[in-house]
């Protein structure tokens, strides 16, 4: 996988952003409370405790450290990779590929043209495979879910620390000169739960399926890849097939490396 600097950029420039816009109105000390920080940060992170098993919580980290690498998902050296195996099993039969499947790294391929190679019917395969796509999406969505989940409930807890707050400050004006200490105080439980939401938990579940997204994409590519060599098609209709599945910019890169390299349509 690639390391991905560009989640860590736009959280770096966000916070800045954040954080000059509240120097230039007073010190920052006057926008940090323990106590409504708390709330909002262990009270939402309580309500995920109650939303979700703590074994799919305890994966947080590991979604964390996802966001900052991006999936090795090269549609084109994919598809390279596939319609080779194709022209080889042409000439040489399935039996043929199996030193190509050891060297291979893509775990779902390997999978798929194992089960080519071992001579598995094509509505057997197709089952197969799908099942294994649910696996992955149904992971896939339970990481997105829980940062989700975090976005909704930090806002929630940010308008009950304000609720406290107000109730502490109404219940007490004996001094009336306290009362706009005591508003922008309880008003910082609303800032941090939205900050928190907007700048932190939403963004995070929107990488992550965007990342998804883009491996969805990619295990269609292979399924489709893996049903064409279990059918016995034609290398050149196989390559065909799968270059539909590219995005615009992917196949102008396509047609560039094509140009440079023109060894690579030959077969």
């Amino acid at each position: 996988m690639k390391r991905n600097i560009f989640p860590l950029i736009g959280l770096v420039v966000g916070i800045g952003l954040i954080l000059w816009s509240m120097s230039s109105s007073g010190p920052l000390i006057g926008f940090f409370d323990g106590p409504s920080l708390i709330i909002v940060v262990a009270g939402s992170f309580s309500a995920l405790l109650i939303s979700f098993p703590f074994t799919v919580l305890k994966k947080v980290p590991s979604l964390l450290k996802k966001m900052f690498f991006a999936p090795n998902d090269d549609r084109r050296e994919l598809i390279d990779l596939i319609t080779g195996i194709s022209k080889k099993m042409r000439r040489e039969g399935a039996l043929a590929i199996e030193d190509d499947i050891a060297s291979l790294t893509n775990p779902l391929l390997i999978y798929g043209l194992q089960m080519v190679v071992d001579g598995v019917d094509g509505e057997t395969i197709e089952e197969l495979m799908e099942l294994e796509y649910e696996q992955i999406t149904s992971r896939h969505s339970v990481g997105q879910m829980v940062f989700l989940k975090w976005g909704e409930y930090a806002p929630a807890f940010g308008m009950i620390g304000t609720l406290i707050g107000l109730i502490a400050m109404l219940s007490d004006l004996a001094d009336p000169t306290k009362i706009g200490t005591g508003m922008a105080t309880a008003l910082l439980t609303t800032f941090y739960g939205s900050f928190l939401a907007n700048m932190v938990f939403l963004p995070i579940a929107k990488n992550l399926e965007e990342q998804s997204r883009e491996e969805m994409k990619t295990f269609d590519l292979i399924m489709e890849g893996v049903m064409s060599l279990q059918k016995g098609q034609n290398p050149r209709v196989i390559e065909q097939k799968l270059v539909s599945f590219l995005s615009t910019s992917e196949k102008g890169l396509d047609e560039e490396a094509s140009v440079r390299n023109p060894a690579v349509n030959e077969g």
